[in-house]
C-alpha cells in the first residue's frame, strides 16, 4: 500500500543519468529503448541484491560493495543514484510492497479500505492482512533493518514515514471519515488520533516483539478501539 518510489536507474553504460523517459542525455548512440531495458534490469537487481542480503546477512553487514557484487553492478552506479545503502534498501521494499499490492488485488493496487457497512469487519480484515505482512520474513526483515536505522537516521525516518507510512494511514482516516453513524462512530472525533489507537499496538508489539502478532490479537485491538474499556450492555 506504499506509494510508488521514483524508479528510473542511472544508464551504467554511458556513466550518465536518464532522461525524463529514461533514455541517456548523454550521446551513447544506444537507442532509447534499448537503454531503458538495461536501466530496469539493472535497478531490479540492486533491488533484488539489497533484500537478499539484509536477509542472508542482516543491515549491520549489507554494504553497498556487497549490493554492487550481487548485482553484478558497479558500485559507482549505485552510489550515482543513491546517497546510502539505507536509501537504496527503502526504495526497493517500496517496490517489493507495490508489488505485493498489486497482486493482492488483481494488479490494480489498494486504495482504500472496503466499506460493506461494517465498520469493525471492515477493520479487522485490513487489521489481520497486516499481522500477515508483518510475520512475513520477506517484509519483516527489511522493515525491521529499515525501523532501526530510522531511528538513528533523522532524514531517513522523515523519508520513511511520508513514503512507507502516511499512504497507509490515510486509508484507515478515509474509511473513519466515512463510516456512518450506525456503525458507532460520533462526529467530531479526532481521526489521526482514532487510527493511531488501531495500527500503534500492532507497531509496539511488533517492533518490540513484546507478544505474538496474531488474526486474534488484531481482533481484540479493533473491539478495544471501537468499544472502549467501559463494559459492554
Amino acid at each position: 500500500m506504499a506509494e510508488r518510489a521514483s524508479n528510473k536507474a542511472p544508464d551504467e553504460a554511458s556513466g550518465r543519468a536518464p532522461g525524463p523517459d529514461g533514455a541517456s542525455t548523454g550521446g551513447s548512440g544506444r537507442a532509447p529503448g534499448s537503454t531503458r531495458r538495461r536501466s530496469e534490469r539493472a535497478r531490479r537487481a540492486i533491488y533484488d541484491a539489497a533484500l537478499a542480503l539484509v536477509g542472508e546477512v542482516g543491515y549491520a553487514r549489507t554494504t553497498i560493495e556487497g549490493i554492487a557484487a550481487r548485482a553484478g553492478v558497479g558500485k559507482q552506479t549505485i552510489y550515482r543514484w543513491w546517497p546510502s545503502r539505507a536509501a537504496v534498501l527503502l526504495e526497493a521494499f517500496l517496490d517489493l510492497a507495490e508489488q505485493a499490492a498489486g497482486e493482492a488485488d488483481g494488479g490494480a493496487g489498494i486504495d482504500e479500505i472496503p466499506d460493506t457497512g461494517d465498520l469493525e469487519a471492515d477493520l479487522k480484515l485490513v487489521l489481520r492482512a497486516t499481522v500477515d505482512e508483518m510475520n512475513n520474513p520477506k517484509y519483516e526483515v527489511p522493515s525491521r533493518a529499515l525501523a532501526a536505522e530510522g531511528i538513528v537516521d533523522a532524514e531517513l525516518g522523515a523519508e520513511m514515514a511520508r513514503k512507507m507510512l502516511e499512504p497507509q494511514l490515510r486509508l484507515y482516516m478515509g474509511r473513519l471519515a466515512a463510516a456512518r453513524p450506525v456503525e458507532g462512530v460520533r462526529r467530531g472525533l479526532d481521526l489521526r488520533i482514532a487510527l493511531e489507537l488501531l495500527v500503534g499496538p500492532l507497531a509496539h508489539r511488533w517492533l518490540l516483539r513484546t507478544a505474538p502478532l496474531t488474526h486474534e490479537y488484531a481482533d481484540t485491538v479493533v473491539e478495544y478501539a471501537l468499544y472502549g474499556l467501559a463494559p459492554r450492555g
